[in-house]
């Protein structure tokens, strides 16, 4: 089935601007299919695992549908805690721009009471647990009489857990004229019964899954913080340097934000996404395939059907929402019978994105250790030392010969000689882009101490001070615990009557702020900015 775009249906502006936001460029094979059958409201029965992005499948055509009344007009029951927030706060940052429109996740575990404030000041969309909907919908705390689009999303797994009673309690609460929707990974016969008793003549969509078929790949991943990505990749690159790399990113604004972040380091790279003009694409490939440069970032829509055999390394920056996308990814390298790598990224909840990965491709991930700053020096160890016996290779040493000699004149051995210009030349050669990577070193748990102070700094601005009770140990503890700066990069601290000044490493100074503005010192929030010659 051909891919479709957003754009290809008619959505609100609303609706639109909240995808856009959300970096999505082009519908998931669930979400185009579903879609439309729901926007027409047609009961259905999808079958999809978690990762092929079918919370906005019914997220999307719920949020066109409903009204900004006070009433609960949809009720989405989900298996766990967890998936009952993740449902809710994609439906929230998709209909964020649709005011008047509220989600609210209902679940065991959270104070009752809090969930009945909420549901008192008016809400249009519920996502709960079956046990805490019904204890609701018992205590008259939730009114279901204008739901009118019911989803049941993980059914396999709530029948699994035991939930099937609690379900049908539900369903028999709601008038019968509502759209139900159900959404499972797998369709056992029970859940075709128990469809059958509610829904009227539902559209089955199935998206089956492509198996990996790629077995000269390696594939690795690491866990590591978001604002670590940057500087991992840099590492990767430099420990692996291929010659070609494609690194992959979701979102449009991800892609235009790190091709700027790498050309900034010095890397030869460029972007390539669904906003660019085909005549820019055809550039930015054309560059890729020259060897002009060695790095293409790019989202998944914008890489389809790229033909490239020369690629040694794939890197998920981001994982993909969509567990397909992830063979499509990884298939770019190991072309023509060679051999490849992929690396994924992982960040907090993206592990279970990994693990659903795993499943259905049948692959095993390997896990993998955070490349350091001295596998870094010991790259250059060895680049150093193969360019040094190249350079005996070609011989023409001969003026050189004579500055040896003259050294080994005053009593100094070869091997001295040799390890002093090795220092220099090592020294000379390393990267300075790698000299401000401390603080994710401190992260991985092998900082180098050597490094101290050293760098350019800049005066921070935080608006607290003696009449609040900080001092510059508190201060210094905070920058600490937010951010994992060592004290060594850390200056002097002025502490003021109603503020302070620090001064930090210049290079860590954008972080600090980003992490610490907003947080509390002292039980104060406090205010962080780049200092911009205030006085004392």
């Amino acid at each position: 089935m051909k891919e479709r775009r957003f754009e290809d249906i008619n959505l609100s502006n609303e609706i639109n601007r909240g995808i856009t936001d959300m970096g999505f460029e082009e519908m998931s094979p669930i979400q185009s299919q579903a879609i439309p059958i729901i926007l027409e409201g047609k009961d259905i029965i999808g079958q999809a695992q978690t990762g092929t992005g079918k919370t906005a499948a019914f997220g999307i055509p719920i949020l066109e549908m409903i009204e900004k009344d006070g009433t609960v007009q949809a009720l989405i029951l989900c298996p766990t805690r967890e998936l009952s927030i993740q449902v809710a706060e994609e439906i929230g940052n998709i209909g964020k721009y649709k005011k008047g429109i509220k989600v609210l996740p209902v679940y065991g575990g959270q104070p009752i009471e809090r969930q009945i404030r909420a549901l008192k000041r008016g809400i249009q969309i519920v996502v709960g647990t079956p046990g805490r909907v019904i204890d609701h919908i018992r205590r008259k705390t939730l009114k279901v009489d204008n739901v009118k689009m019911m989803v049941l999303d993980e059914a396999d797994e709530m029948f699994d857990m035991g939930f099937r009673d609690d379900i049908g309690l539900v369903m028999d609460r709601l008038s019968e004229d509502r759209q139900t929707i159900f959404f499972s990974a797998t369709m056992p016969q029970e859940i075709i019964r128990f469809a059958s008793k509610y829904q009227k003549n539902p559209e089955i969509v199935r998206v089956a899954h492509k198996e990996l078929t790629m077995p000269r790949i390696e594939q690795y991943y690491f866990e590591l913080k978001e604002h670590m990505k940057t500087e991992i990749l840099s590492r990767l690159i430099d420990i692996y340097n291929p010659k070609l790399t494609i690194v992959f990113c979701n979102t449009k604004r991800k892609v235009d934000e790190l091709t700027g972040e790498l050309q900034g380091r010095g890397y030869f790279a460029d972007g390539l996404h669904g906003d660019l003009k085909q005549n820019q694409r055809d550039t930015v490939m054309g560059k890729f395939r020259n060897g002009s440069i060695d790095i293409l970032v790019a989202t998944d829509v914008a890489a389809r059907g790229l033909d490239v055999d020369d690629v040694d390394l794939v890197i998920n920056y981001d994982i993909p929402q969509d567990e397909e996308y992830y063979v499509h990814r990884i298939g770019r390298t190991a072309r023509a019978g060679r051999d490849g790598v992929a690396f994924s990224f992982v960040v907090g909840r993206d592990r279970n994105k990994l693990n659903n990965i795993q499943r259905y491709a049948n692959t095993k991930i390997k896990r993998k250790d955070l490349p350091t700053l001295k596998d870094i020096e010991k790259l250059y160890e060895a680049n150093a030392l193969d360019n040094i016996k190249e350079e005996i290779v070609k011989g023409d040493l001969g003026k050189y010969n004579k500055i040896v000699d003259l050294l080994m004149e005053e009593g100094f051995t070869s091997f001295d000689i040799a390890a002093a210009l090795l220092k220099f030349y090592i020294g000379d050669n390393k990267s300075s882009k790698h000299e401000e990577l401390d603080m994710v070193d401190n992260e991985i748990k092998k900082k180098s101490k050597s490094r101290s102070k050293s760098g350019k700094m800049k005066r921070l601005y935080i608006n607290i001070g003696k009449r609040k009770g900080a001092s510059a140990r508190h201060i210094l503890a905070a920058i600490s615990q937010e951010t994992g700066v060592s004290k060594d990069f850390i200056g002097d601290i002025d502490i003021y009557d109603k503020f302070s000044f620090v001064n930090v490493r210049e290079d860590y100074a954008k972080a600090i702020v980003e992490s610490l503005d907003g947080k509390r010192i002292k039980r104060t929030k406090v205010k962080v900015e780049i200092a911009n010659q205030r006085k004392g």
